[in-house]
């Protein structure tokens, strides 16, 4: 099947569904097939690891984040 194919069929499934298959496209790739970070990445990650260590009261749970981007779709 081709990717425009593909595409179309995708888009027949209720958005629930999609992602349920994203997840589960991304859990089927294993660690070491990911691409390495980039420099800007590395750089970028260190920032904010350096920035939580000076403030870690910043930081919020997942179920804190979770719940405020849940709240945007209603």
């Amino acid at each position: 099947m081709r990717r425009a194919e593909l595409w179309s069929e995708l888009m027949k499934l209720t958005p629930a569904e999609r992602i349920d298959l994203a997840q589960d496209l991304w859990d089927s790739i294993a660690q070491h097939d990911l691409p390495p970070l980039g420099e800007e990445e590395k750089e970028e990650l260190e920032r904010r690891l350096e920035e939580h260590r000076r403030d870690p009261s910043t930081a919020i749970t997942w179920e804190e984040l979770k719940a405020r981007l849940m709240s945007r779709l209603k």
